[in-house]
């Protein structure tokens, strides 16, 4: 074992080999193993994998990050599964714990081991839920301010924007040892130590119409996502910037014609397997980078979006009934339409 192999055990940053995390993580559910590929490929192969969850230690201004193979529903701000966690060092007032719990449930915090923690799908959502809680922490923002905020932050996030919530902690973090409160005995003598089930709406068969277009279009935004952080050839780059925009604003639209109309988009099982089977597709994309990955996402866009016509001209025409509903399913088909000539036309270029 070389020096500096011998430095990193003792620190504990050995990297787990890549035959031993792939093997992991081919066992996962689609959606995390994505996520996986995602930070794998952001912070390079975690210091510990198990059947269970990865774990990055110390990766840049984090703690700790890891992602589970256990999926949990989260709905704020909109329904999504909880897999992808970002661990910071932090001191956590008192008297804006509360506040703090108030705005996310899925912020945590220990104050013993002075640490924060942000539990999302995305990266980005982590980033910008704890920088909205230091907002909180530090008494910029109440809890409903930075659930607004928050709502706001990611709509500008799903059509293609970035905003700078999302892409770095706009904060320090303290080190650990600056972090930590251990309390205080309370015991006489005690040594002391020298250091959502809502009822959903309106017509079902055009929920679920609703649900098919905000899934497919969710789908197109995180793959938009990966092919942000690859090196990528200027055609196939705006090709997938102008997907995320146009992706992000339709479902923007989406929701909106659904909260108009009264009717509540639908997460069927069937939509589940839809997301589940392309977050596996999706994950297999991330391990790609340079000409392979270009040449696999233009490719993922010719049979991701030629299903999505076969699926609106079957399926959704078929349930489809509000006179709205139909004609925002005929626009989506004319945008797919125009995405599948676009991905064509790169793939013979």
């Amino acid at each position: 074992m070389s020096v500096t192999d011998r430095i990193s055990h003792a620190l504990g940053l050995d990297q787990q080999d890549p035959e031993t995390v792939d093997s992991i993580l081919q066992a996962w559910p689609e959606r995390p193993r994505l996520g996986a590929s995602v930070m794998i490929a952001a912070y390079g192969l975690p210091q510990e994998a198990s059947r269970e969850q990865l774990i990055w230690r110390n990766p840049g201004k984090y703690r700790q990050i890891t992602v589970t193979r256990a999926e949990h529903h989260h709905d704020f701000p909109k329904p999504h599964m909880d897999f992808i966690e970002h661990t910071i060092s932090y001191r956590v007032p008192p008297e804006r714990a509360i506040e703090l719990s108030n705005y996310d449930g899925s912020l945590t915090f220990d104050r013993t081991r002075g640490e924060m923690r942000a539990r999302c799908d995305l990266e980005g959502h982590n980033i910008l839920t704890l920088n909205l809680a230091n907002d909180i922490a530090t008494g910029k923002m109440t809890a409903d301010e930075a659930r607004k905020a928050f709502s706001d932050i990611v709509t500008g996030d799903i059509e293609g924007r970035y905003p700078d919530y999302t892409t770095d902690l706009r904060f320090q973090p303290e080190r650990e040892e600056q972090t930590r409160f251990p309390d205080v005995p309370t015991i006489g003598g005690s040594p002391l130590r020298p250091d959502g089930l809502a009822q959903p709406h309106g017509n079902a068969a055009d929920g679920e119409v609703l649900g098919w277009l905000a899934a497919a279009d969710e789908l197109e935004a995180v793959s938009a996502i990966v092919a942000h952080a690859k090196k990528l050839g200027a055609a196939t780059r705006d090709f997938a910037q102008k997907l995320h925009e146009a992706h992000g604003a339709h479902l923007v639209q989406t929701l909106a014609l659904g909260k108009r109309l009264g009717i509540t988009p639908l997460e069927t099982p069937r939509i589940d397997t839809f997301r589940r089977l392309n977050a596996g597709r999706l994950a297999d994309l991330a391990k790609l980078d340079g000409q392979a990955f270009e040449r696999a996402f233009v490719a993922g866009k010719i049979q991701g979006h030629g299903e999505l016509l076969v699926l609106i001209d079957g399926d959704l025409a078929a349930r489809a009934g509000d006179a709205e509903v139909k004609r925002h399913l005929a626009s989506t088909r004319a945008h797919v339409a125009e995405h599948l000539g676009r991905a064509k036309s790169l793939a013979g270029a």
